[in-house]
């Protein structure tokens, strides 16, 4: 695994690095670590945040997603729909700030452990690894591996069609986990997220996958979504 990880991942950077992506790559206003730890807003029911879903590649709209927490408790629901793709797969934290069901990827992840969807400490330099086991639903029987690096980078100044907010940027690295496609050979994805206490979510996502099947090489890997999200409105 480890010779894996040795050619594998600097031979993805050199690709991605020489791809030119139609959608900018986000840039924030670098900013001080605040005076005092920021406090993440609690979750409350009827809170909602609206986020423009682009396609990295070409700038598209792919949807315009709205996800609203309906319920709260030991486990807290969010539930997602988009304006094109209808009712989407629900979130489920528990308690917040540790996801259960994870929507996010397709399909759908359904965690052994909730694991951490902001660092821990909001501190830059922060990092931690997460191993876990997850399950797709409707299909119990099954358990496959799922390691999580997460690391904060810095506190920005970000603009989006929302507005204004002093966010934490982070990335997440999943290199290795098990797909539930008995086909693939190997996968891998990363997301940058710029995450905001205040709203007490990201007001962007940005991230891809990639994963390769027999006989197929890094070079001409397959492509899962590289989509960006942007918080539109929040409340």
């Amino acid at each position: 695994m480890n010779l894996l990880r040795n050619w594998v991942l600097p031979f993805l950077l050199a690709l991605l690095t020489g791809c030119i992506s139609s959608q900018p790559y986000p840039t924030g206003i670098p900013v001080a670590q605040p005076m005092n730890p920021p406090k993440v807003r609690a979750p409350q029911v009827g809170q909602q945040w609206v986020y423009n879903v682009r396609n990295v590649f070409n700038q598209e709209l792919v949807d315009i997603v709205t996800e609203t927490v309906v319920s709260i408790g030991p486990q807290i629901r969010i539930a997602r729909s988009g304006l094109k793709a209808g009712p989407l797969p629900d979130e489920i934290q528990g308690p917040w700030g540790y996801v259960i069901l994870d929507p996010h990827w397709s399909p759908p992840q359904k965690f052994q452990q909730a694991i951490p969807l902001w660092p821990e400490q909001l501190i830059p330099g922060w990092s931690s690894f997460y191993r876990t086991n997850y399950q797709v639903p409707g299909y119990p029987d099954a358990n496959y591996y799922w390691g999580l690096s997460m690391s904060a980078q810095q506190w920005e100044m970000i603009s989006v069609p929302a507005g204004q907010f002093v966010v934490l940027k982070y990335q997440n690295e999943a290199p290795y986990f098990q797909s539930n496609d008995i086909f693939r050979m190997a996968s891998y994805r990363q997301e940058d997220m710029w995450f905001s206490p205040e709203i007490g979510r990201w007001t962007i996502r940005r991230g891809f996958g990639r994963y390769i099947t027999s006989g197929v090489y890094w070079n001409a890997a397959y492509w899962e979504d590289y989509l960006e999200w942007e918080l539109a409105s929040w409340k």
